[in-house]
């Protein structure tokens, strides 16, 4: 099982699954290039940090495929990954973020909605377009979104260096990310997502296509963006027994 952060977090995200699940599976917990502290706060295009994924993966298991484990941005970059090397996943769990790069998604937006996300994604990108010349108020300005939006992350491991993914959606720096075809992958996928939120980054459409495939799962759950740290376990209870079911296509 390879787990998959995103916005603004790192591989300790999944401390409480890596406990749970590591006694099933091997896990790995990768923390995404240019999140860690210690990193140069430089942008990474999406062929780079696929590349980087299917390094993991590779290390992590040779010779048969993975579970993905993926929330916010990783699922994105996971995504890509499961389309490039379909043959390298065996499942896929995913975590509040699905076809949210559509134009399905895009026309199912309210005006409020379209407005929350602009607001805080244009907010990130002057906070990373700041980080070369205040990097203290680029750092103080992502941390400050961070708890306004319910991350429970360490502050000092937060920093304006994990905004390039909102760059490089707006401006189209290190190749952009348009382009990116119809999310309709392979595997089996379990897809859990959190109630308690302004908005959701999903369709009604997808959302109501992934629960009529066989081997695939859809849930809610009573929590925020963070499910895999607000409901854990209920949602490792839920993985789990999803795991263990006969696959199915």
């Amino acid at each position: 099982m390879v787990l998959v952060h995103g916005w603004p977090d790192t591989a300790e995200l999944w401390s409480a699954q890596l406990q749970h699940f590591g006694r099933t599976h091997r896990c790995v917990a990768l923390t995404l290039p240019g999140f860690g502290s210690d990193e140069p706060r430089i942008g990474h295009s999406l062929d780079a940090v696929v590349q980087h994924l299917a390094q993991t993966v590779d290390q992590a298991s040779p010779d048969q495929p993975v579970v993905l484990m993926l929330h916010d941005w990783g699922c994105f970059f996971g995504y890509a990954y499961a389309r490039r090397y379909p043959h390298r996943v065996e499942r896929i769990v995913a975590i509040d973020i699905g076809d949210a790069h559509s134009a399905e998604f895009r026309r199912g937006l309210s005006l409020r909605e379209g407005l929350l996300i602009a607001g805080y994604q244009l907010w990130l990108v002057l906070a990373w377009r700041l980080r070369r010349i205040g990097p203290g108020l680029a750092d103080g300005m992502t941390r400050w979104l961070a708890r306004a939006m319910g991350c429970r992350a360490e502050p000092a491991s937060i920093h304006a260096g994990m905004n390039y993914p909102y760059d490089i959606t707006w401006t189209g720096s290190h190749g952009g990310y348009r382009g990116q075809p119809a999310l309709d992958l392979q595997a089996p996928m379990f897809y859990a997502w959190g109630a308690r939120k302004p908005m959701q980054f999903h369709s009604r459409g997808w959302l109501e296509r992934l629960a009529a495939r066989p081997g695939c799962h859809v849930q809610r759950f009573d929590s925020g963006h963070w499910v895999m740290r607000q409901r854990a376990d209920a949602f490792n209870a839920a993985v789990s027994a999803w795991l263990a079911a006969p696959r199915s296509l």
